[in-house]
């Protein structure tokens, strides 16, 4: 299954907020992410996996 970042952060039932803080960036940045703003780098990538136990091909980032 793919899932969006938004996808990812309701299933822990988790605000922008606290996904942010769990990936160590700010809301904003975060928020930018889920709207396709902007696009995580490779470290944040990594976190985002870690703290959602999901592989990067299952994550939708476009």
């Amino acid at each position: 299954m793919k899932y969006t970042l938004k996808m990812l952060r309701a299933s822990k039932n988790w605000s922008q907020l606290a996904a942010a803080k769990a990936i160590g960036v700010s809301v904003d940045t975060w928020g930018n992410w889920e709207r396709k703003c902007s696009y995580p780098d490779i470290p944040h990538i990594k976190k985002i996996q870690d703290v959602f136990n999901v592989a990067y091909d299952d994550i939708i980032f476009l």
